[in-house]
């Protein structure tokens, strides 16, 4: 599957700006993926978005509310928030150069691929990974992307750019209050050399496919045991599950509004027994027909007498 882009700008250095594409560089769907399932049915859970006394609800009437610490919310329609003017919404801007490795390893978040939009793009695009790479040097930015603003780190990778998002000063938790316990005594010499000839011995350049996720592998190995067993307990969506079949978490609501349509008829049909019972009762009294009285009271007294005998029962 061919990727997709998650932010179109430009990067700008100076006066010179360059059309690019942002691709995200984790594949999505590598690993082995669980689905919650009801035991006693075997069919899968999902999840609604409720509201108490109100029951399921619409996306489309989901705000976006801030708290503000006395039980109250300030509540934000999305255009307000759309509305929100930022440069960095089109335009990554290198404001800042750092030494390549100046960047301690707790601020990275995320990377990113960086690819010029199109041949125009190129020439420029490779002026600035080549002066980055001779200057070993990091750029810093900011961007906007899924309605928020990041820093980010960009630097040389292979034949192209790689940018990272930087978590903020303010999202990092101050490190002294774990470590201050840490008593601050003298290595011992001999084990500090033991150590350091182990370091030695076990230091080769890093090959990321050197290593194995082993978890996984036992995972897969004992998924694919059970599927040759036929005494593996199994479960089958239902046609509706299998086609209509999405994340979890997505809100199914053409369950909610099928509830919600079923309710309301049956609060219908509940009104207009209830009109009916009321109509026939006055014209009853109008008419001088006993008989049509009679019958109607005995059509009540034997649903009465009959929920009366379930309850019992």
């Amino acid at each position: 599957m061919a990727s997709r882009a998650i932010w179109k700008g430009q990067i700008r250095l100076s006066l010179v700006s360059i059309p690019v594409e942002i691709h995200s560089a984790r594949k999505s769907g590598s690993r082995i993926s669980f689905r919650q399932i009801h035991g006693p049915s075997g069919k899968p859970v999902r999840y609604q978005k409720t509201v108490p006394g109100v029951g399921p609800v619409d996306s489309d009437d989901i705000l976006k509310g801030y708290e503000t610490g006395d039980g109250e919310y300030i509540l934000l329609e999305p255009d307000e928030i759309d509305a929100i003017k930022l440069e960095t919404k089109k335009t990554l801007e290198l404001v800042q150069f750092v030494g390549a490795t100046e960047i301690a390893p707790i601020w990275f978040d995320r990377p990113y691929y960086i690819v010029p939009q199109d041949d125009l793009a190129e020439d420029a695009y490779r002026v600035v990974r080549d002066a980055l790479r001779q200057a070993k040097k990091t750029g810093l930015g900011q961007l906007t992307m899924r309605g928020k603003e990041y820093l980010c780190a960009i630097r040389p990778c292979g034949d192209g750019l790689l940018m990272e998002t930087l978590h903020y000063e303010e999202d990092i938790r101050d490190a002294d209050p774990l470590f201050s316990s840490i008593e601050d005594e003298a290595t011992d010499d001999d084990l500090l050399e033991v150590a350091t000839q182990l370091i030695e011995k076990k230091t080769a350049p890093f090959d990321a496919s050197a290593f194995e996720d082993h978890y996984a592998a036992a995972l897969s190995e004992l998924i694919e045991a059970k599927s040759k067993s036929k005494k593996t307990p199994r479960s089958k969506a239902s046609d509706d599950e299998s086609s209509g079949r999405s994340d979890g978490n997505v809100v199914d609501l053409m369950d909610a509004l099928k509830k919600s349509l079923n309710d309301g008829k049956s609060a219908k049909g509940k009104g207009a027994s209830s009109s009916r019972k009321s109509t026939g009762s006055k014209s009853s009294a109008k008419s001088s027909s006993s008989k049509s009285s009679g019958s109607a009271k005995s059509g009540e007294s034997s649903k009465s007498g009959s929920g009366r005998r379930k309850k019992a029962s």
